[in-house]
């Protein structure tokens, strides 16, 4: 007899499933939550599949139609997974290794080759392409296995307290925070979603518009642009007309990460995004893996919100198909925006500092093609350590700006100010005062506009200086900083010698 399962009523206990998960991943030979990650997603999608078509075909069964589901008997996750299921009961009561059998030499290439079956529905590519990183599962026993998807089993809508605000998407949101944090190298894939939302309310994207990361990692621009957009408050969504325009045609992306992009997509679909239209490939080389799921999508774009690789770098093949040659990611992945807009096309991205005020001659060139061509209206300078959670502590900044308008005045925020750390994180509450002054472009202590002519005086440094903010003369002898450094240096090498009993 199955068991009860008890809803989940708070994203505590949420987190409580999901980490009694990975706590049978780390025992099963996922160490780290790059390893295990992958191998939750293509399992949480599965259930959450299963259970999503199932509401489908009632509901299209009431109108009298007929439904066509993407996986039909033993593959479905209610024949071998769930603990009732018919195959999972013929598997468990069969030779040792049955079921490992199944799943490794049955489910897995199944569902990796759907896209190859005639008139593949997109769905199923999308099926596909989760699986593209998969070649067997990589939990070290059944026992393990069992008790992973018996755990999944458990996250269902059907278990969540009605009156709880909660998507079955924040389960992945929970997974994707552990990838990101240091010492799990997934860093470089992870933006900070408060972040992520206040530049998604910044650009405010609206129904109808398409909306384009280039360098998607996880996805979590276009996830969290579907879930503005698609808000219980916003008015503007009419019909039903214009929620299929959301789910079918409004998201864009490319991830050349062959561990990513099965993520991202799984990410976009668990946000209720039916049809994400991401390409497998490295968007500045060209150099394309598969594009399946891409196709259709337009040159131009009517937003793009995206966070380049910090200190990435790029060889000849990318930088041959860009006006200024520069082997920096960033540089290039700018020049590639302003390409990827749409006249009126607004653009929200986050950027290291040191872009804004390098002044090697392809970054300078690029920044001056983007006052020329496009109006940088907003460019905010964020607290040191946003992204340290994530393993980069470098320094960063928001620019906005709309192509077709050349740039004549820039209005800046400076949040810089702001103690960030990995248990005090910067909340969306911290942007209260930007917005506020936002639509007037306001100055105030922290606000201020610099012109074009200053900006071209200053050889396009584009790097935030508070004009208002006072600075504090250190005032400390040679001699009391010596004792600051002499103490710091006991501080680390006892650190050291601790790490090394270790």
């Amino acid at each position: 007899m199955a068991k009860t399962r008890k809803p989940l009523v708070t994203q505590q206990s949420v987190n409580g499933v999901v980490k009694s998960i990975c706590d049978i991943m780390r025992r099963s030979n996922c160490a780290g939550a790059l390893q295990y990650v992958p191998e939750i997603t293509w399992i949480l999608f599965l259930r959450i599949l299963d259970e999503r078509e199932l509401y489908e075909e009632e509901e299209t069964k009431a109108v009298g139609g007929e439904f066509k589901p993407s996986l039909k008997y033993p593959y479905r996750w209610r024949d071998w997974a769930a603990p009732d299921g018919k195959k999972r009961k013929e598997l468990e009561t069969g030779s040792l290794g049955a079921f490992f059998s199944f799943v490794n030499g049955d489910l897995v290439p199944n569902l990796k080759t759907l896209r190859n079956k005639p008139n593949a529905s997109s769905r199923q590519k999308v099926i596909s392409e989760i699986f593209s990183g998969t070649e067997k599962t990589r939990i070290d026993t059944e026992r393990n296995l069992l008790d992973i998807l018996d755990k999944v089993h458990q996250i269902s809508q059907a278990d969540v307290d009605p009156t709880h605000v909660f998507t079955l998407s924040q389960v992945y949101e929970v997974l994707l925070l552990k990838m990101g944090e240091r010492g799990n190298d997934g860093g470089q894939f992870f933006t900070p979603r408060e972040v992520i939302r206040a530049m998604v309310r910044t650009i405010d994207p609206k129904i109808g518009e398409t909306i384009y990361d280039p360098g998607c990692g996880t996805g979590g621009f276009l996830a969290q642009s579907y879930e503005y957009m698609a808000g219980k408050n916003n008015e503007k969504i009419k019909s039903p007309d214009h929620f299929e325009t959301l789910k079918q045609k409004t998201f864009y992306g490319r991830e050349k990460d062959n561990l990513i992009y099965p993520i991202a997509l799984a990410n976009l679909v668990l946000h209720n995004i039916d049809e994400p239209h991401l390409s497998h490939g490295n968007t500045l080389t060209g150099q394309v893996i598969y594009d399946g799921l891409f196709q259709g999508a337009p040159a131009l774009y009517d937003v793009i919100l995206m966070n380049p690789p910090f200190g990435g770098k790029e060889g000849k093949d990318a930088q041959t198909r860009f006006a200024y040659k520069t082997g920096a990611t960033q540089v290039l992945f700018i020049q590639h925006l302003i390409g990827s807009l749409k006249s009126k096309g607004r653009c929200g991205l986050v950027i290291d500092e040191g872009v804004l005020f390098r002044n090697e001659t392809a970054f300078v060139q690029t920044k001056r093609k983007l006052l020329d061509d496009c109006d940088v209206w907003c460019i905010v300078s964020l607290p040191v350590g946003v992204f340290t959670s994530a393993g980069a502590g470098v320094k960063t900044n928001l620019i906005f700006f709309t192509k077709g308008k050349r740039t004549e005045k820039i209005w800046y925020y400076d949040l810089s100010d702001l103690k960030v750390r990995k248990r005090k994180p910067l909340t969306i509450d911290k942007f209260d005062d930007f917005f506020k002054l936002l639509p007037a472009r306001a100055d105030s202590a922290n606000s201020w506009t610099v012109t074009r002519k200053e900006i071209e005086a200053r050889n396009y440094d584009l790097k935030a200086v508070n004009p208002n903010r006072k600075v504090v003369e250190d005032t400390r002898t040679p001699e009391e900083l010596l004792d600051v450094i002499e103490a710091k240096g006991k501080e680390i090498a006892t650190a050291i010698a601790e790490l090394r009993k270790v």
